[in-house]
């Protein structure tokens, strides 16, 4: 991670604490961390990837893809998995648990970890 961004994170490393929230019907996982990140008042980033019909989250706390190298970034899991989907296009239900986590590998440490 470089240096001048360790002073973004709290010294836990967790930006937003497990909660529960509310959701509307139809709505994504994109809506909802947009909402609460504005809500908290916690830095977003975001873009639109047409060829995914997506958002993508380029950053959250100013912590953004590639602060940790090239395969640095965003990932979500849902209920413990990693969807091959955007989250823009994952609609949420009833008890799900969404998760976003920064990866310096792409996800494979992540993946490693969800397998076990």
């Amino acid at each position: 991670l470089k240096k001048e961004k360790l002073s973004v994170l709290p010294a836990d490393g967790i930006v937003y604490k497990e909660r529960t929230v509310l959701f509307y019907e139809g709505e994504s996982v994109y809506d909802v961390l947009n909402r609460e990140m504005k809500k908290y008042r916690i830095h977003m980033a975001s873009r639109n990837t047409p060829v995914y019909n997506s958002r993508y989250i380029e950053a959250i706390q100013n912590l953004y893809e590639f602060d940790c190298g090239d395969l640095s970034g965003w990932m979500y899991a849902a209920n413990g998995i990693f969807p091959n989907s955007g989250c823009s296009q994952y609609e949420l239900k009833d008890g799900d648990k969404i998760e976003f986590i920064y990866t310096c590998d792409l996800g494979a440490s992540e993946q490693a970890d969800a397998a076990q």
